[in-house]
């Protein structure tokens, strides 16, 4: 048996991995992701950022507010349509402003660990945000869970109080870094672990993408929220061809090692709090869906309407509306369906001489709505002080 804060970790992670283990017998495709965290030093407002740049052969995708129960936090985060019960969480944040997110890992683990006690990162995320606070009780319940862990990951972790740490983990061992560690305050991880096996593993193009993305800001210290939603995640900027494809007036790219990808399926940013701030205050920023395509929303605990209603599993099969519509205009960016047409996406769907892609009309309108919550935020921020 192991416990900790009380809860047999043994019978939560058997009820829930046989959940996984459907969703696996129906050929999940692995997962990738692009992700980093951000120092608070390094962004405009002082306050923290961690973005994931989800990508999943689970296509739909919806986000919910989790209520506190049984000595659980309440918690935000983004789930599978396929998984009605949440059994596994894929990036979200609590009511104490602890927030996670993972990447896959390909080259960490080297045991004979079978294929059907794996992938179970989803369901460590959700135990991490029912009962963590800290980025060392996140260390404290990866020491804790019973081994081995069916997991190779990268998993990004940060605080209320600022601390943000990835801990590159396997079935049995792990290593943190821990972003106070980093000078230039900037953390990027894709689809290998910096501990793991030299080479191997995937994503490499995507985590010079990334770095070249981010090193203006990196430099500047002047990063927001809306650069990840808005420019990185909509970004065809290539790190080995050195070419950015992004207004190049192409009609058709092949999709390799782009950030955004067809089985991209959402943006997220979770912004931390500044220091005298109340936890309350941390946001998740996401575009649901296709990124290129999507629209970008704000979602929040302890707020009524916290999180946007059109992101929820309310449609058919658990389907969130929004990831639907997203899916819609998706299907016109990879519109060719015979051979290998999956390969192809038609840029001019999303940018275009004329200013009529979706990237070009979607992001004046998420930057409005940035505005617009983040003067909410202002308001809430100062109600919270008041009642203190």
């Amino acid at each position: 048996m192991y416990y900790l804060w009380g809860i047999n970790f043994n019978e939560i992670m058997k009820k829930q991995v046989l959940f996984l283990l459907l969703l696996l017998a129906g050929g999940m495709a692995a997962m990738a992701c692009t992700s980093a965290i951000i120092s608070g030093k390094k962004t405009a407002s002082g306050r923290p950022l961690m973005w994931k740049h989800r990508d999943t052969g689970c296509l739909d995708n919806r986000v919910e507010r989790v209520k506190a129960h049984d000595d659980c936090y309440e918690f935000v985060a983004i789930f599978d349509a396929a998984d009605p019960l949440d059994t596994a969480a894929w990036t979200g944040f609590n009511e104490k402003g602890f927030a996670i997110m993972n990447t896959a890992s390909y080259n960490l683990n080297d045991d004979d660990v079978p294929e059907s006690e794996m992938d179970r990162e989803g369901v460590v995320m959700k135990l991490a945000l029912e009962h963590c606070v800290t980025v060392d009780d996140f260390e404290r319940l990866l020491q804790s869970l019973p081994k081995p862990l069916g997991v190779e990951a990268n998993f990004g972790v940060l605080d209320a109080q600022g601390n943000g740490a990835y801990f590159e983990t396997g079935n049995y061992t792990y290593k943190k870094y821990d972003l106070a560690d980093v000078p230039g305050g900037v953390l990027v991880r894709t689809n290998f672990s910096h501990s793991g096996r030299p080479d191997d593993g995937m994503g490499y193009v995507r985590y010079g993408n990334a770095k070249h993305l981010l090193n203006p800001h990196t430099q500047a210290g002047d990063f927001e929220p809306w650069m990840f939603t808005e420019v990185f995640s909509r970004s065809f900027y290539h790190s080995l061809l050195g070419k950015d494809f992004t207004s190049s007036g192409e009609e058709w790219l092949v999709d390799q090692d782009f950030i955004p990808r067809r089985i991209s399926t959402a943006s997220i940013v979770i912004e931390g709090v500044a220091p005298g701030e109340p936890s309350e205050l941390t946001t998740m920023w996401i575009a649901l869906g296709y990124p290129p395509c999507a629209e970008t929303f704000a979602a929040r605990v302890g707020v009524a309407g916290g999180v946007p209603s059109v992101l929820n599993g309310t449609g058919e099969n658990h389907h969130s509306p929004q990831c639907d519509k997203v899916r819609a205009r998706h299907a016109e960016v990879f519109s060719i369906e015979r051979g290998n047409g999956q390969h192809y996406l038609n840029l001019s769907k999303l940018y275009n001489s004329e200013g009529t892609g979706y990237c070009q009309q979607l992001v004046k309108k998420n930057m409005e709505m940035y505005e617009r919550e983040n003067g909410l935020r202002e308001s809430i921020k100062k109600r919270l002080l008041h009642k203190k």
